[in-house]
């Protein structure tokens, strides 16, 4: 996941930097398609131990509550993907001369609620297509258009960062943060109904 993310960033940058300038505009974009192409990837196999050999049987017998299941889940591709992102992020801001330390405080809360948003999401939606065939398209077809509040959120909201433009700051963070319990409050409400027979 990390290795893919890296390779899109030293890609984007090879491809679109022309100047500084120019670098700095595209960075906000280069850093969240990463997310939702890494994250993608790293979510797809969330619920493959499940899958195989009919495990999800054996999740559901045990003694723990579905939304504990879901919680879980959402923590473990949250650690994978928030390292891919501390690697990733670095990186971005070096191969396309983005303020990334300059406003390091800024960018790491939009990114952590981003990915929080995301990672909750993708989760939920694994949990949906963990008795399908096409599991994979499936959940990328779901996802995306499903999280892109979030993505264009803190995508925009990082670029009016690295632009200096902080007035509308506070109501990106709010979206973000709504999306997030929007999600949270989903899965927690409906993991009991998407893993029943």
């Amino acid at each position: 996941m990390t290795l893919f993310a890296a390779l899109v960033a030293v890609l984007s940058s090879m491809a679109l930097y022309v100047d500084d300038e120019t670098g700095r505009k595209i960075a906000p974009g280069v850093l969240w398609i990463v997310l939702a192409f890494a994250g993608t990837l790293g979510l797809s196999r969330t619920w493959s131990r499940e899958r195989e050999n009919g495990a999800i049987r054996g999740v559901l017998l045990s003694p723990i509550a579905a939304w504990s299941v879901f919680l879980g889940k959402a923590l473990g591709s949250l650690a994978f993907t928030s390292i891919t992102l501390s690697v990733v992020a670095p990186l971005v801001a070096l191969l396309l001369h983005a303020p990334l330390f300059d406003h390091l405080l800024a960018s790491a809360l939009l990114l952590a609620l981003g990915t929080v948003g995301f990672v909750l999401a993708g989760t939920l939606f694994g949990a949906m297509t963990v008795r399908t065939r096409a599991r994979d398209l499936l959940l990328a077809v779901v996802l995306y258009p499903l999280t892109s509040p979030a993505l264009l959120a803190g995508a925009v909201a990082t670029r009016d960062v690295y632009d200096g433009k902080t007035a509308d700051f506070a109501q990106w963070i709010k979206l973000l943060v709504a999306y997030d319990l929007i999600v949270l409050a989903a899965g927690i409400g409906l993991m009991d109904w998407l893993l029943s027979d």
